[in-house]
C-alpha cells in the first residue's frame, strides 16, 4: 500500500492539502517504515491549481494523510480511489505508523478548510 503524507515544510504534516507540493510518501510493506522518497510538485501540480484532475505522481496512492483538506478535494480524490486521512498528528512518520495501527485520531474532513470555493 502506497501512503502519502502532506507536508510543504518537509517536517510536519502540513494542514492546507490543497496548496502543499511537497508529500512523503511511504510503502507500507517496507520494514523499516520510512518515508521512501520526497515528492515535490512544481506549482502548477497543486491540488487547486490542477482541479478537477489528481496529480499524475499521487494517482497511485492508496492513502493521503493531511492535516485539513475541504470536502470538495476530498470528493475528488475519493472518486480516484484514493483515502484521504485528517488528523492533528504533526509527525508525518507517527502519522503513517499511527494510522496503520488503526490508532490515528481523525478530524473531520472540511473541518478546518475555510477556502471559500
Amino acid at each position: 500500500m502506497k501512503i502519502a503524507v502532506a507536508s510543504q515544510n518537509r517536517r510536519e504534516v502540513t494542514g492546507h492539502a490543497g496548496r502543499c507540493r511537497r508529500f512523503w510518501l511511504f510503502d507500507s510493506s517496507d520494514p523499516d517504515l520510512r518515508p521512501s522518497e520526497l515528492l515535490e510538485l512544481p506549482q502548477e501540480q497543486c491540488f487547486h491549481d490542477l482541479a478537477p484532475a489528481i496529480p499524475a505522481p499521487l494517482e497511485d496512492v492508496d492513502v493521503l494523510i493531511v492535516g485539513g483538506m475541504g470536502n470538495g478535494l476530498s470528493a475528488r480524490l475519493a472518486r480516484h480511489g484514493i483515502r484521504v486521512v485528517v488528523t492533528d498528528e504533526k509527525d508525518p512518520e507517527r502519522a503513517v505508523r499511527l494510522w496503520l495501527a488503526g490508532e490515528l485520531p481523525e478530524a473531520a474532513v472540511g473541518a478546518d478548510c475555510h477556502c471559500h470555493h
